[in-house]
């Protein structure tokens, strides 16, 4: 038994740091120009089996995968299993607003989760994974006549990086077979910088370089519930619920401005808030789910998430508000999420690829803040499999891949469109550990 811990410990801790020294070549975590505004963009949560069933999970027991999404459904598993979930995330985007088009690639880890049993039908699970991202980059030059007349050639140029991590640690337990409880200690931690420069091309003027540095850190709770109803043969039916509690948030925003000329820097503007005094919150959240499953061949599952960000302070904070000529405003966020999962026969000793699980899904979500007035919504397709690396039927180590083709907001009202493919994969870890031997 020491050995297998060793073998997947060092397995996963190499991953890790390979993966993390990648990463880290990278400016950023993820990129989009919509996540200057507020805490950048939220992370769609899950795993590669969530993520390529349109982010469902709510009402989802598999004991095969890790399902985070519910702290519920941690109870789904065997009971003398250890588990493991790591996973890789390669973004490529493409952007357009009226006549300019760009493009961006990301590559980066998205989650480690681990779960074990602690007694009879009661599990452990604790992980880590990003909560949201703020990655952008993008500069303008002054076109005004008269301003470029009087001083010369001006330009600005935007650029942010950062993310918030969520680590948790979540318990659950099923009583009488059917409903399942469970809770999650969530902690968030990060730092966002978000940076603008005036740069003029006569050197008699000071070029401006001004911003915020943020550090954020806060604790909140989630709690769920699933009951699963038989009926009839292997078909069942599971409800779902989540609620997670707002919080408010500790940490700083720190604006600075500094004037620059040749080897002299002045300091125009230098200034700390602390969030909780200026009373940001993150949101609560509510989630609901219903899905069907057919024993262990087929399941379909639907997803409601509802979050009010409206009275939070995220739009009068700064470093989260306006920025430059666009208008940031909170509001609330809804997603609608679908997902299916076939599995031909798992037991199939002939063809490979009836073992394999096949997942497709869909999903639409409005942001939690409005761009001057307009909605940013996004919409996208997902599809996945599950390819299992292991015979032995007590075991389902597996590499699942997936895939979400979407696409954020249009060009309308001087919007811009963000189109995206993104892949996944993750490598499901299982052995059995907790297992007694009969003889030596």
């Amino acid at each position: 038994m020491i050995r297998k811990i060793e073998k997947i410990l060092l397995l996963s801790v190499f991953l890790i740091i390979s993966v993390s020294v990648s990463a880290q070549e990278g400016a950023y975590g993820a990129y989009s120009p919509y996540s200057i505004f507020g805490i950048g963009d939220i992370s769609k949560e899950g795993t590669a089996y969530n993520k390529s069933m349109g982010g469902i999970g709510l009402a989802t027991r598999n004991n095969r995968y890790i399902n985070y999404l519910n702290p519920a459904a941690v109870t789904a598993r065997d009971t003398l299993s250890f588990m493991a979930d790591f996973g890789l995330v390669q973004n490529n985007k493409m952007f357009a607003q009226g006549d300019l088009r760009s493009g961006n690639n990301t590559f980066n880890i998205y989650d480690f989760v681990m779960t074990f049993p602690i007694w009879r039908s009661s599990a452990f699970m604790v992980g880590l994974t990003p909560y949201s991202d703020v990655g952008y980059d993008f500069s303008s030059i002054e076109e005004n006549p008269e301003i470029v007349g009087n001083i010369g050639n001006l330009s600005y140029d935007s650029y942010g990086t950062g993310s918030i991590y969520q680590a948790f640690v979540g318990a659950g337990a099923t009583f009488w077979r059917r409903l399942s409880v469970g809770a999650e200690l969530i902690y968030y931690f990060g730092n966002i910088d978000k940076i603008t420069d005036m740069k003029y091309s006569d050197s008699s003027y000071r070029s401006l370089n001004s911003g915020n540095e943020i550090s954020v850190n806060g604790v909140t709770g989630k709690f769920g519930l699933q009951y699963e109803q038989k009926l009839g043969g292997d078909v069942s039916m599971i409800l779902g619920a989540t609620y997670k509690l707002g919080t408010a948030m500790n940490g700083y925003s720190t604006s600075f401005k500094y004037a620059n000329q040749s080897t002299i820097t002045d300091t125009l503007n230098y200034s700390v808030d602390t969030l909780s005094k200026m009373g940001m919150r993150f949101a609560d959240e509510i989630g609901l789910g219903i899905s069907f499953k057919g024993g262990d061949k087929w399941s379909a599952e639907f997803n409601y998430l509802r979050s009010d960000w409206t009275n939070t302070g995220i739009d009068k904070t700064p470093g989260f508000s306006v920025i430059g000529n666009s208008i940031f405003s909170s509001t609330v966020s809804e997603s609608y999420r679908a997902g299916f999962e076939l599995t031909p026969n798992r037991n199939d000793i002939r063809s490979y690829f009836r073992r394999c699980s096949y997942r497709a899904g869909l999903y639409y979500d409005n942001s939690y803040y409005k761009m001057d007035g307009n909605s940013v919504s996004s919409m996208g397709l997902t599809f996945g499999v599950t390819l299992p690396i292991e015979n032995d039927y007590r075991k389902y180590n597996g590499i699942s891949l997936g895939v979400d083709i979407g696409q954020k907001s249009s060009v309308r009202n001087n919007m811009i469109r963000e189109r995206y493919v993104m892949f996944v994969i993750g490598f499901n870890i299982h052995d059995i550990w907790f297992i007694k031997n009969q003889y030596n």
